[in-house]
């Protein structure tokens, strides 16, 4: 085992131990984790079993083995940020959907207060 694959099994191992103590203390949900698993389990594989990676790199036809590495992670990294920006994306709509229900309830609070109905208060960005 050389250090480049000891510094691989010491990063899968670290990643696993981070991955669990964060779904421990719910600080990470668990549609999350399973990338940083996969991704932990196969740094663990590589550092465990060196001549993997070769045979992986011949497999797909490639010449370096670092090639797969660099291409496997940026197709992991191009998942994880697809992911990360669909979530983004439905928790924005979740976010102005409940600003505006608490705009239309504070309305009705204050015409319940006042006894009429009350103009509401509009911020715009735009300039006059």
């Amino acid at each position: 085992m050389t250090g480049a694959h000891a510094i691989g099994l010491i990063v899968g191992i670290a990643i696993i131990v981070i991955l669990f103590e964060l779904l421990r203390r719910r600080r990470m949900r668990e549609r999350y984790a399973m990338a940083w698993l996969v991704i932990g389990i196969g740094s663990m594989l590589i550092g465990v079993f060196p001549g993997l990676l070769g045979e992986a790199t011949r497999a797909v036809g490639l010449v370096l083995p670092i090639n797969l590495v660099f291409f496997v992670g940026l197709i992991v990294l191009l998942g994880l940020t697809s992911q990360l920006s669909y979530e983004l994306g439905l928790a924005e709509d979740r976010t102005r959907a409940l600003a505006e229900e608490v705009a239309l309830i504070r309305l009705e609070i204050d015409e319940h207060i006042n006894g009429e109905p009350v103009e509401p208060a509009v911020e715009s960005d735009e300039a006059p």
